[in-house]
């Protein structure tokens, strides 16, 4: 690639977006861990084990150990953080060669990661502590971005977009959010169910979820701006920053606030 194709204004204006959104998401992780309670779920792990008294299989439940709500929030925010910044500083020729043949390895890497540390703290929001599912729901919603980046890789050798990796994507993203609705489905009762910003979460984040895979189809599609792969790898950015946050202060007002 030639030189000059590092200075063109639409690169250079990714490489200051990055920055700034970087910085944006460090310090909103730096303000969460400093400020937010030691607000704690659980995670448990359920066996069975033979009951001489009666028996019969049992199924026992174990604690394994408590997760502090604020500092998950923080991770994700960081870890969006870090790779905005290696992108716009040591990794830039890397991006910029990588966005000239349409595909972002970094973004979907990063998703895969941060978006699945996001669904297992909502999972866990609605009652999701069984550590077999958490690992579960991790990895699942990570093959939906890497999928992701398999629609990116697949397409740059066909003439007509190949929309499968797209429609497997679809096909994992939606098992998440399936199990928790089913909590969310069937709390209630007595206790009282999860507490009314759940459900918000929930909603919102799924909405935004949802418009990751639609600028996908806008930039595939070439509608409107779209028909710049550079401007869909610009709302990319954009709806990464909004989601993070959505998800980070509404737990954060939910339940993370200073008593």
């Amino acid at each position: 690639m030639e030189p000059t194709a590092y200075t063109d204004p639409t690169f250079v204006g990714l490489r200051k977006f990055n920055a700034f959104m970087g910085a944006l998401h460090l310090v909103q992780a730096m303000v969460l861990f400093a400020v937010s309670n030691d607000f704690s779920l659980p995670i448990r792990s359920f066996y069975v084990y033979f009951s001489e008294q009666t028996q019969m299989l049992d199924t026992v439940m174990k604690d394994l150990a408590t997760v502090r709500i604020g500092p998950a929030i923080a991770l994700f925010l960081l870890i969006s953080a870090v790779c905005h910044f290696y992108l716009a500083t040591v990794g830039y020729r890397w991006y910029v060669d990588n966005l000239k043949r349409h595909i972002n390895y970094l973004r979907w890497y990063e998703y895969s990661v941060s978006s699945s540390v996001m669904i297992v703290v909502i999972a866990m929001l609605t009652g999701v502590y069984d550590v077999a599912a958490l690992i579960l729901i991790f990895m699942i919603n990570a093959c939906m971005n890497l999928f992701g980046l398999m629609m990116e890789l697949h397409n740059q050798k066909t003439e007509k977009t190949n929309w499968t990796s797209y429609l497997f994507g679809c096909f994992a993203g939606a098992g998440p959010w399936i199990v928790i609705a089913m909590h969310l489905a069937g709390a209630g009762g007595d206790a009282g169910g999860v507490p009314t910003f759940v459900y918000y979460i929930f909603a919102t984040i799924f909405i935004f979820f949802m418009s990751f895979a639609a600028n996908m189809v806008l930039q595939y599609m070439e509608v409107g701006r779209w028909k710049s792969y550079y401007f869909g790898e610009k709302m990319y950015i954009v709806l990464s920053l909004v989601a993070k946050t959505a998800l980070a202060w509404q737990v954060f007002f939910g339940t993370l606030r200073p008593v």
